[in-house]
């Protein structure tokens, strides 16, 4: 099974990291937690402690144009919370 993850940097989410050691990421929603552990783990090279993750429905979208009402639908997805070990930190830009 493939999982996409991919980090959210948002300001909500930089305070969260900053304050609680806890980063956020979008993943994709048949994911589980044991998952979304070992992912973080490889990828960033951390000791993941604890991961919360919240279901976000896909949100219908509609727009006007000249051939008329286009309607579509936004994917849903999953967000996950996860909480590192204390004193690591995951540095986003540093794969790039």
């Amino acid at each position: 099974m493939d999982i996409q993850i991919k980090p959210l940097v948002t300001e909500k989410a930089t305070a969260y990291s900053e304050s609680q050691n806890t980063y956020t990421f979008a993943v994709t929603p048949n994911a589980n937690k044991f998952q979304i552990k070992d992912i973080v783990e490889k990828l960033y090279n951390v000791r993941v402690v604890r991961v919360n993750t919240a279901n976000y429905a896909g949100k219908r979208k509609q727009r006007y144009t000249k051939g008329g009402l286009i309607r579509g639908r936004r994917d849903a997805f999953k967000k996950a919370y996860v909480t590192v070990a204390e004193g690591q930190k995951i540095d986003y830009y540093g794969n790039i």
